[in-house]
């Protein structure tokens, strides 16, 4: 399906301005990271331990009831996230302890006395491991992205995986960045988004590595500047089908996945954006730097 038909777009003359862009958003990702390292973040139970619960009413209870509730006899530490489908409430509390958590329990029966609930799920994790699955899961990306540099150097050569890791570490500053500056939760949800974006990030690199390969053996006297343009320009029709088409499922998870899923599906939606800008926009033009390529003169 050819969406856009032949295009002939100078997208290696474009790299400053791409480099300029992406420079900010990684630098915000950035201290974003830092942040999330000092717990100055808005840190999930998962890293910073705490207890969850999911409570499921008679009746249906709204956040700010509940909240109101809590707040009446000083629990104003809870954080609460409503389930429409089923009269859920899950409750998070960070650093919290068991009393606590039965605290909260008797505080919402004295206040909803008409309105009995039953506890569906609980949810405990200590400071020490939320430590260890910080660590751990900065062992998961390092490990990822050198699972990258391996293969892209095998398939192609070591500068393409160089080019595709600078993307797909680019893409997963993007999201952070994003969740930092909306304050949105840290979870083991949002490191699976990272790690499924920097998957899908790779696939869509490749794509474009494949075509910019192929058409350096076939023109060999053609500038190379010439050569990354017209590759780019071949493919870009099928990255936008193949991006729209997982946009629109991550936006159905968005839009209909449930409270609980909600932060992953956005993060999917981030990624796959910005994951399209990076393959174009990053990845080919640092090969072309790490080469000295002439990339002034030639347009496609």
């Amino acid at each position: 399906m050819e969406l856009l038909g032949k295009t002939n777009i100078d997208f290696i003359g474009m790299r400053k301005i791409s480099f300029v862009i992406s420079g900010i958003i990684a630098l915000i990702g950035i201290i974003g990271i830092i942040q999330i390292g000092r717990g100055a973040a808005n840190m999930g139970i998962d890293f910073s331990g705490g207890t969850a619960m999911q409570l499921k009413f008679a009746q249906p209870v709204t956040t700010q009831q509940a909240r109101e509730a809590l707040a009446r006899e000083g629990m104003k530490e809870v954080d609460l996230q409503e389930i429409k489908d089923g009269n859920k409430l899950l409750l998070k509390m960070r650093k919290s302890t068991g009393k606590l958590a039965d605290s909260v329990q008797e505080i919402l029966k004295k206040e909803f006395p008409a309105n009995p609930f039953t506890v569906e799920s609980s949810t405990e994790i200590g400071p020490s491991i939320g430590e260890k699955l910080k660590s751990d899961t900065l062992v998961a990306v390092a490990l990822s992205l050198l699972g990258i540099v391996l293969y892209i150097a095998w398939r192609f050569d070591f500068k393409f995986g160089v080019g595709a890791v600078v993307a797909t570490l680019h893409d997963v500053l993007a999201i952070i960045a994003v969740f930092f500056v909306m304050n949105k939760e840290v979870n083991l949800l949002l490191v699976t988004a990272v790690l499924t974006i920097a998957g899908y990030s790779l696939t869509d690199t490749v794509v474009v590595f494949d075509r910019i390969r192929e058409n350096l053996h076939k023109s060999l006297k053609d500038p190379i500047t010439l050569v990354f343009n017209r590759s780019i320009n071949e493919v870009l029709s099928r990255t936008i089908v193949t991006s729209f088409t997982v946009f629109m499922a991550a936006c159905s998870l968005f839009l209909f996945g449930g409270e609980v899923i909600h932060d992953f599906a956005f993060a999917l939606l981030i990624g796959v954006l910005v994951g399209t800008y990076s393959s174009i926009f990053v990845a080919s033009p640092i090969v072309a730097l790490w080469e000295k390529l002439p990339v002034a003169e030639a347009k496609p």
